[in-house]
């Protein structure tokens, strides 16, 4: 009788113990993030930095999109999310140019996941300026404004800079999270998705506990 009592009960019992189990679960450096060996210096004082290493073309940053987009909505005061593209082949320049060229028309909040939609779900391919720039043109953004954009000098240098910065981290793929310049994790090397924002999480932990002390 004490077990057929017990009996309902038990789905609900094992699905607390696995949770506790998950979240009992510290990362393990080498296996769910690596040390960044010399740390890396940031560009945000005063503030925990989490660095997103994407590429529109990455299937992965696409799926992780949504649910960073989430995340970031509830990061602390102290913590800030900059995406910074990743260049990892010649292939990536023209989204990487993409970037910065809808950014300093102000159009990367309200274009960012739409470019992203654009490339994995309707099948869209970005090989060039121009194709990018017809693409945000049906989004109503100024083709002539775009296409100053993409051939300024500034965007350019951001553009090769991104090419640098790629270089200086030891990226093996994207996408990729940089924590304050010292901890490098992945949806590969976490798991899944879900996993390396909860690894991030205790980064940042482990960053704000370092700076209070």
């Amino acid at each position: 009788m004490f077990h057929s009592f017990l009996r309902p009960l038990f789905p609900l019992f094992l699905s607390i113990c696995c949770t506790l189990s998950l979240s009992a679960h510290a990362a393990q450096l080498g296996k769910d993030y690596i040390e960044i060996k010399p740390a890396h210096a940031t560009t945000t004082p005063g503030k925990i930095e989490v660095l997103e290493f994407f590429w529109y073309g990455c299937p992965h940053c696409y799926q992780l999109e949504p649910e960073l987009l989430l995340w970031s909505k509830k990061l602390p005061a102290n913590v800030t999310l900059i995406r910074q593209p990743a260049v990892l082949g010649e292939s990536w320049m023209t989204l990487t140019q993409a970037y910065y060229a809808l950014e300093s028309l102000g159009e990367i909040p309200r274009l960012h996941g739409p470019l992203f939609n654009a490339l994995h779900n309707e099948g869209r391919r970005f090989n060039s300026p121009e194709s990018v720039i017809s693409w945000a043109a049906a989004q109503g953004v100024n083709p002539d404004k775009l296409k100053a954009a993409f051939q300024s000098f500034s965007v350019h240098t951001k553009a090769n800079r991104a090419k640098q910065i790629s270089q200086e981290y030891p990226l093996e793929g994207v996408p990729a999270l940089i924590i304050n310049g010292k901890y490098l994790t992945s949806p590969s090397m976490a798991g899944s998705y879900a996993n390396v924002l909860r690894v991030a999480d205790e980064l940042i932990a482990q960053e704000t506990k370092k700076r209070g002390k």
